[in-house]
């Protein structure tokens, strides 16, 4: 009975940290649309800055909806494959930050931005070493 408790408390520590990282996520998504970040990108770069915000934001409506769906199915296997899967993410993603940091059009320098990005990157790889320690299955 005490090994599914303690079984239980982790599974619910680990969901905490898990979505605690995914909000980091879609705050840094917020703190995207200010600092322009379509100009950093592949095809959006391209497009006027107008047109370029509306495909940048209109393209997170079902990217978050697919996600949020994902991370919180009912099936156990398809929701820690999905949530293991935005942990990958955010740790290449925080990589990516890094790698771009001296572009020109880079201006994600304040201590709010790089907070959401690193600190995301962190809870991501956090969260997996929960799940490896906890033997969760993925």
């Amino acid at each position: 009975m005490s090994e599914n408790l303690s079984m239980s408390k982790a599974k619910n520590y680990s969901e905490l940290v898990f979505f605690t990282g995914f909000a980091l996520l879609i705050c840094h998504e917020l703190d995207a649309v200010a600092q322009s970040e379509w100009r950093l990108l592949p095809f959006l770069n391209q497009l006027a800055d107008d047109l370029a915000y509306v495909v940048f934001v209109a393209l997170h409506i079902p990217l978050f909806a697919i996600l949020i769906w994902l991370v919180g199915h009912q099936s156990i296997h398809i929701r820690l494959r999905s949530q293991i899967g935005v942990d990958i993410f955010l740790i290449v993603h925080a990589c990516l930050h890094w790698i771009l940091s001296n572009h020109e059009l880079y201006t994600f320098h304040s201590l709010l931005s790089e907070f959401l990005i690193f600190g995301g990157g962190a809870v991501g790889l956090f969260h997996m070493v929960i799940l490896k320690r906890t033997r969760q299955n993925f």
